[in-house]
């Protein structure tokens, strides 16, 4: 009878060991699904403030149309990888839509009349803000991701794991180029 209970003893601590080491993935995964969820809501408020910007850059006819397009291909290719939640997707398009938006910036200097455009320097201060907000959000959601990817991986989390398919999340990250300051000569040569 004693070794009975003792048995029944040992079973029962697994199974709460079990139940506890469940909840932790689950609560990793949620975490990362959070995370990304909140860099998604950035990623829309500045794609949704990229035609306007585009628009009142157009209204002066000299102005760069080949760093225009290039925008809007960016932004198309950071939407799409925003809707597929390919990471590594979004991480090469994100870059490629920084160096347009930088060159954008950048060009805006030789245009006075753009430059003191007030929907102009609106736009680009809210546009700058949302990238600061991204930056933050990317950090944490890197944080999460690691977190998750460590949790996963440890003994004895990675035989649960492995049973119910929790699995390493991407990291986002963007290129050396994408994080490098844009060439200021070489735009006004």
């Amino acid at each position: 009878m004693t070794f009975m209970l003792i048995v029944l003893g040992i079973v029962v601590v697994l199974l709460i060991y079990f139940v506890s080491l469940y909840n932790n993935l689950v609560s990793l995964k949620n975490a990362v699904a959070q995370a990304w969820a909140n860099i998604d809501v950035l990623l829309k408020q500045r794609h949704d403030e990229l035609p306007k910007l585009v628009e009142v850059c157009k209204q002066y006819k000299q102005f760069e149309q080949e760093t225009l397009q290039r925008v809007i291909a960016a932004r198309s290719q950071v939407q799409t990888a925003r809707e597929d939640q390919d990471v590594a997707a979004l991480g090469k398009a994100e870059g490629a839509l920084r160096a347009g938006l930088g060159s954008i910036f950048a060009v805006a200097e030789a245009y006075p009349e753009l430059k003191t455009n007030e929907q102009f320097m609106l736009l680009q201060k809210r546009i700058s803000s949302l990238e600061s907000g991204i930056a933050d959000r990317r950090e944490l959601y890197n944080d999460a991701v690691n977190i998750n990817n460590v949790g996963v991986e440890q003994f004895p989390a990675v035989i649960v794991a492995g049973m119910f398919n929790f699995t390493d999340k991407p990291l986002l990250e963007f290129s050396a180029a994408e994080k490098t300051d844009v060439d200021m000569k070489s735009l006004f040569s």
